[in-house]
């Protein structure tokens, strides 16, 4: 296949002004320092935002950035002239340890937590190189740290503060190495991932760089004794040498400072880079960790480049031309991404990663001389010192323009990483895309292009031109992603698209499977059906995602087009067609799916609609889901609810449509006269002889004022049905209870008639009467020996009933010898009440003779009233004023105390008709009348032993008009 020409090489065009340049990446500016200084500068060290300056008179200035003001001013225990000037200083990442050393070999310690240096004797006339820091610090010590000196040995310490008078700063110093070629210029141990015991050491002096990896040593205790020891003695070094120079070169190791963005870049471009100067130029490389093996060494120089001097440019003169030879480099530092060398009087930046310089700016003047370059490991901020100033490199974003060197390098992973700006991911995102075409890895590219801008109709023709639908689809669902809700028709047709192609190839692993299995007998076509699910499940998620952008009526018809019931199902699930889903399983008459589908539905209208067809198959579990639903119309359910009952011959208690009838009418309190019709219905059509469900449902409704079903229709359903005990009920609720003894005994119910006879009220005997006697002829009018004593028998069960009523309906043959026992009977009772209603008449007129006795003897009573006689209430003479006399208790009362007792407890009524009367009297009506009315209620009983003494019982014997101390004992 020829190449395509839209995938070449030549750079994408506008590369350039995706570039982030609005502020330069590196700018040198001039440190204002608070104070005036009178002496040189001779050293400086940087970390943790912490600046120490040493000053040619011995001095030592410690500042912290962030307080610039607080300043630790802080003298060296002996004078310049005896220690010699201070040659370099030495300070931890964490700025808690400084080591100091000076131009005569002496060498002192000072701690963060202390203004006085001590000297460190056990180092006296060791020259300091370069320290290598225990990588666990800080601590309240040093722990073990590597010292290399100017003789080529390498020391190992631990120096702890002291108060003591006479103890040594340092627990211990052994040397534990030596190189032969000269000073050790510099020095780095770190850990190993996963190796507590393990530690990893670079060594560089100014022809070899060495790294030594290994376990070290423990002994008992920290700071007991040496740890590297051991690991020099047993580690073979792996070294990278280069040829000396004619000329003295200086030389110096530098690490990157700590990673800032840890999260935003992968594993190995977390990884330390180091740069060691010398004569031949800056070898720069990764410190790698991984893996942990004795060929970790040739990894890392392998992997490692040389950038030559060559690579510096010279300095150029006022006049454009450049100086005929470059200045050596003085000394190197390295940032996140770059080296920053400082040549004669200028500072460069180079990239590492392509080496090309971003920075070339001259910051000293002539004559100024560079005393070091140094960095803040962990705040990421460098310095540069002269005799005078002080320089800070202030970085900017020096990470801008990474992800474009790694586009162009087509590292398109690390690029995608560091491209910031929706331009920048886009230039990557096509750039790796048109690179995976050309690898014809079409899956990848698609993902690729779906977030790129790369023309749509350029990418779907690539992909359709090779045939790859797995990649067009991929790149479909990636680029329906990028479309915002707003590009609805976009959304739409890409959707539609996809349905299209998820359908073919669902059809295209079906005939795979299909012809595999028909070819070959016995193959496996495990793969297949593995991808065949894979893809399905695919679909299943896109719909579930993507149904807002599907067209019903078109993603129907195209995979209705396909024949893809299952994939039909998925969609109208995601959709929530529940119509269609329903519609579906009922048509298979997989029930159970059909039910857990109506479950979900709030719709009434879902529920009319299918409860028939349902009903008749899986009735107890709709009937459950109904009552779950409250909300429906149950009117609307009856057709249901008749064709499940037409249809089944399931027993009463088991009937699922009277069971929803009755929760209706029970729980739901319905009194829709169309639910109890159709209740009393499948009661009074059931096959079963039994009526006890029937009248149990009417014997409820007779308790209510009304009932709530249609009587007419109930009772032609009855008789229809031969239920003549429920229509007998019918008639007695409606209070026609001849009809209902008619009913009865028609079907010759003579029990059911005789308890009809029953219920008429007892205000109405002669119904009662009228209605047994209709039963009685019945019974008589029975064929059959014995109906004559059946008869007589059954007149025993009403009162109301003689003989001479049941006479006129025996038939004329009947010999009064079949009853005269009955008949002897009715005479006697007849007699017996004639003698009692004798003996009453009797015992009346005598009662009425004692009566009209006694009324003459009262006109005849008497009292006698002795002198003195008082009244019974107040106490004075009876005979002062008007009085009253019970001639049987012989108690006497003037008559307006005695009105006044019996006013005070009489009842309301009595009370107020004596006032009545009191009242009338005043005003003069007819008094003779009024008067006599008056007497018999004030003189009806004695107060002091009828009934009104009776009443007083609640009354105190000691009332609050009573002198209690009369009753005191």
């Amino acid at each position: 296949m020829p190449p395509d020409p839209t995938y070449d090489d030549a750079p994408m065009p506008g590369l350039q002004e995706l570039t982030e340049s609005s502020l330069p990446i590196f700018k040198v500016e001039r440190v204002q320092l608070q104070f005036s200084i009178s002496s040189d500068f001779v050293a400086a060290q940087v970390a943790n935002n912490v600046l120490i300056l040493a000053l040619s008179t011995g001095r030592i200035l410690r500042i912290d950035l962030d307080s610039p003001g607080d300043i630790d001013d802080i003298d060296l225990p002996r004078k310049p002239q005896e220690v010699g000037l201070i040659r370099s200083m030495f300070l931890d990442p964490t700025a808690s340890h400084l080591i100091i050393t000076t131009t005569l070999g002496e060498n002192y310690y000072l701690h963060t937590q202390s203004r006085q240096p001590k000297s460190l004797s056990r180092l006296k006339g060791v020259r300091i190189e370069s320290i290598a820091w225990n990588p666990s610090l800080p601590t309240a010590s040093t722990r073990e740290i590597l010292i290399g000196a100017s003789d080529g040995n390498v020391y190992e310490v631990y120096i702890e503060l002291s108060n003591e008078l006479f103890r040594r700063e340092e627990k211990y110093l052994k040397a534990v190495y030596r190189v032969p070629d000269g000073p050790v210029a510099g020095l780095w141990v770190d850990l190993l991932p996963n190796k507590p015991d393990a530690r990893r050491v670079i060594l560089a002096t100014e022809t070899r760089l060495f790294q030594i990896t290994g376990r070290i040593g423990r002994l008992g205790q920290e700071g007991s004794g040496s740890i590297f020891t051991k690991l020099f003695e047993t580690e073979t070094p792996t070294a990278h040498e280069v040829d000396r120079d004619s000329r003295p070169v200086p030389s110096s190791l530098k690490v990157s400072p700590d990673p800032l963005g840890v999260s935003a870049a992968d594993g190995d471009e977390n990884e330390r880079s180091y740069a060691w100067l010398s004569a031949q130029g800056i070898l720069l490389g990764k410190l790698w960790t991984k893996p942990v093996s004795i060929d970790l060494g040739y990894s890392i120089f392998n992997d490692s480049k040389m950038l030559p001097k060559t690579k510096i440019p010279p300095l150029e003169n006022a006049s454009g031309r450049r100086k005929p030879a470059v200045d050596s480099i003085a000394g190197i530092l390295l940032t996140q991404w770059h080296l920053l060398c400082f040549v004669g009087t200028r500072i460069l930046a180079i990239q590492r990663l392509d080496e090309k310089i971003v920075y070339d700016q001259v910051i000293l003047e002539s004559g100024d001389t560079m005393l070091c370059l140094m960095s803040d490991q962990k705040k990421n901020t460098f310095w540069l010192l002269t005799t005078r100033d002080i320089f800070e490199i202030v970085v900017n974003d020096e990470d801008r323009d990474v992800w474009k060197i790694m586009l162009g390098a087509e590292k398109f992973d690390q690029a995608s990483l560091y491209a910031r700006s929706p331009s920048q991911k886009d230039a990557v995102a096509t750039a790796s895309g048109d690179f995976l075409i050309k690898k014809k890895r079409y899956l990848e590219a698609a993902s690729l292009y779906g977030k790129s801008s790369r023309s749509f109709e350029q990418v779907a023709l690539t992909f359709i031109d090779h045939g790859e639908q797995d990649a067009l689809r991929k790149y479909l669902l990636v680029k329906i992603s990028t479309f915002r809700k707003v590009y609805v028709m976009q959304r739409i047709m890409i959707a539609s698209w996809l349905v299209e192609i998820f359908m073919s190839k669902l059809n295209s692993l079906d005939d795979t499977i299909t012809t595999k299995a028909q070819l070959i007998e016995g193959t496996n076509t495990a793969e297949t059906e593995d991808e065949l699910w894979s893809i399905r499940k695919e679909f299943q998620d896109f719909v579930n995602k993507y149904k807002a952008d599907l067209d019903r009526k078109t993603t129907y018809d195209i995979i209705s087009s396909h024949g893809r019931e299952q994939e039909l199902l998925a969609y109208a699930t995601a959709i929530d067609d529940s119509n269609f889903v329903l519609s579906y399983w009922i048509q298979r008459e997989r029930w159970q799916e059909a039910l857990d589908v109506l479950k979900k539905q709030n719709e009434p209208e879902t529920f009319y609609k299918y409860s028939s067809v349902l009903m008749s198959h899986a009735g107890t579990d709709l009937v459950d889901i109904w009552m779950r639903h409250p909300d429906l119309n149950p009117r609307k359910l009856i057709p249901a609810l008749l064709n499940y009952n037409k249809d089944n011959n399931i027993p009463l208690p088991k009937n699922q449509a009277a069971r929803y009838l009755n929760y209706c009418i029970n729980q739901l309190q319905s009194t829709d006269p169309a639910i109890h019709n159709t209740l009393l219905s499948i009661y009074a059509s059931h096959p079963s002889s039994s009526e006890s469900a029937l009248m149990s449902y009417l014997a409820a409704q007779s308790l209510n004022p009304k009932p709530l079903y249609d009587t007419d229709f109930a009772f032609r359903l009855c008789i229809q049905h031969s239920r003549v005990q429920s229509a007998v009920h019918i008639y007695s609720s409606m209070g026609e209870f001849s009809s209902a003894v008619d009913l009865a005994l028609k079907h010759n119910e003579i029990d059911l008639a005789s308890s009809v006879a029953d219920r008429p009220p007892d205000a109405d005997p002669a119904l009662r009467k009228r209605l047994w006697l209709a039963v009685a002829k019945k019974v008589i009018n029975q064929q059959g020996v014995g109906s004559v004593k059946t008869a007589l028998d059954f007149m025993k069960r009403c009162d109301l009933l003689r003989i001479e009523d049941l006479i006129p309906f025996f038939p004329d043959f009947v010999v009064i010898d079949d009853f005269k026992e009955e008949i002897c009977s009715a005479l006697e009772s007849y007699s017996r009440s004639i003698s009692a209603l004798d003996s009453e008449m009797d015992a009346s007129a005598a009662t009425a003779e004692s009566i009209k006795n006694d009324i003459k003897q009262l006109n005849n009573r008497y009292a006698i009233i002795e002198p003195g006689e008082r009244c019974r209430v107040c106490e004075l003479p009876l005979l002062s004023r008007q009085f009253f006399v019970f001639p049987s208790c012989q108690h006497g009362f003037h008559s307006d105390c005695l009105g006044r007792k019996v006013l005070e407890g009489s009842g309301l009524t009595v009370r107020g008709r004596i006032r009545e009367l009191q009242a009338s009297i005043a005003r003069g009506g007819r008094r003779e009348k009024e008067a006599r009315e008056l007497d018999a209620l004030v003189a009806q009983q004695c107060i002091l032993c009828g009934d009104f003494a009776i009443k007083l019982i609640e009354e105190p014997f000691v009332t609050e008009l009573d002198d209690k101390n009369e009753w005191a004992l």
